[in-house]
């Protein structure tokens, strides 16, 4: 039987949709990202960047438009590889993140796209809402991914894995002791507002902003001074707390040429990181990179440049496609759920146990 993930991340640029076996080991058959319509995208970007207000009828009917998408999303990637929706055993749906507060003195998570409608379009079992039951154990909901690292990438070594999304997160595979993994702070969230405020795309295409700049240690020190970066694991973070208010207030009164705001920004990535890996498992011979920063370039030399030592490689030497490694995770939790095995890993979220996650939705 085949599984098939779906996730979009905090730049909710678009689905990314993976097709996989898992047995006898994982094997990615199929991905592609397909992207949102871009009239639904510029209403979900003020939810997903912390618009404080929003409109009832509006939150219900974005969570019906993003179910829809990602159908859609499934389907074609079904369609285009010829595949049967009854080989397909279940959809792992993560939704779209609008709100993520681990911290709040009532906690709470939320990812929409009604899998109702997932099953429903599909006529294929789905599984959703996966981080909820972790908080409600007391655990942050997030990340969720190292589970699924441990199960593909552990190995004869001390090694880590690094995801570099809108926002970092390492997951820690000692040869002797728990899995431990956390959010290490911003990876390309504020590198691409920063980008977009300079009219330079959706991102720093290459890094190139970022090469052509200097970092700014006084802004660096600063930045690196907020008091989320000396919270002890297990942590998590989003747009919530990296965003477009929290930029604005560092780079108050300063002025610096644009291109020196970008590496700055990269540096602060890559400290936080490196930081994070020394403090926590210092004894890693490898750090194997996943997400979209594996395509900056200059972000990668850096994290080579400040951790040597250590082997930095990208999933795609390991054998899974780095853009396609949450997806992979998510349709591997689906499988989790419909099995009755837990899905989470107290050591990294805090949560009082293990637990299955997800809710079931059959076809």
């Amino acid at each position: 039987m085949l599984y098939l993930g779906l996730i979009s991340g905090t730049s909710a640029d678009g689905i990314d949709a993976a097709l996989v076996r898992l047995d006898p080991q994982l094997s990615v058959l199929a991905a592609r990202t397909y992207p949102y319509p871009e009239s639904l995208r510029q209403r979900l970007l003020p939810l997903i960047n912390g618009a404080a207000l929003a409109d009832v009828d509006e939150l219900a009917t974005l969570d019906a438009l993003v179910g829809e998408a990602f159908a859609s999303a499934a389907n074609a990637l079904l369609t285009e590889q010829h595949v049967d929706p009854e080989r397909v055993r279940s959809i792992g749906s993560h939704g779209q993140t609008i709100r993520h507060r681990p911290r709040a003195e009532t906690a709470f998570t939320w990812q929409i796209g009604d899998p109702s409608r997932i099953a429903e379009a599909t006529a294929i079992t789905t599984v959703a809402d996966f981080r909820r039951r972790d908080m409600a154990a007391g655990g942050q909901g997030a990340p969720l991914v190292p589970a699924f690292h441990a199960d593909v990438f552990a190995a004869a070594e001390d090694r880590a894995v690094l995801n570099l999304g809108g926002i970092a997160n390492l997951t820690l595979l000692p040869v002797n002791g728990p899995v431990r993994g956390f959010d290490t702070g911003p990876a390309n969230a504020l590198m691409d507002l920063w980008a977009q405020r300079c009219g330079l795309g959706e991102c720093d295409s290459d890094g190139a902003c970022a090469a052509a700049g200097q970092v700014n240690d006084a802004l660096l020190q600063q930045m690196l001074s907020d008091p989320w970066f000396a919270l002890p694991p297990p942590k998590s973070c989003g747009r919530e707390d990296f965003n477009a208010a929290w930029l604005d207030a560092q780079l108050a009164g300063a002025e610096l040429a644009a291109a020196d705001v970008m590496a700055t920004l990269l540096a602060l990535s890559v400290e936080t990181v490196t930081r994070a890996l020394e403090d926590h498992l210092p004894s890693a011979g490898q750090l194997l990179v996943c997400g979209g920063g594996v395509r900056n370039p200059t972000m990668m030399a850096a994290l080579r440049s400040r951790l040597s030592p250590i082997a930095v490689q990208s999933t795609a030497e390991h054998g899974l496609d780095p853009d396609f490694v949450e997806a992979s995770a998510f349709a591997w939790l689906a499988a989790q759920a419909l099995d009755g095995r837990p899905g989470n890993l107290p050591s990294v979220t805090g949560a009082r146990g293990l637990r299955v996650l997800g809710a079931i939705y059959p076809a």
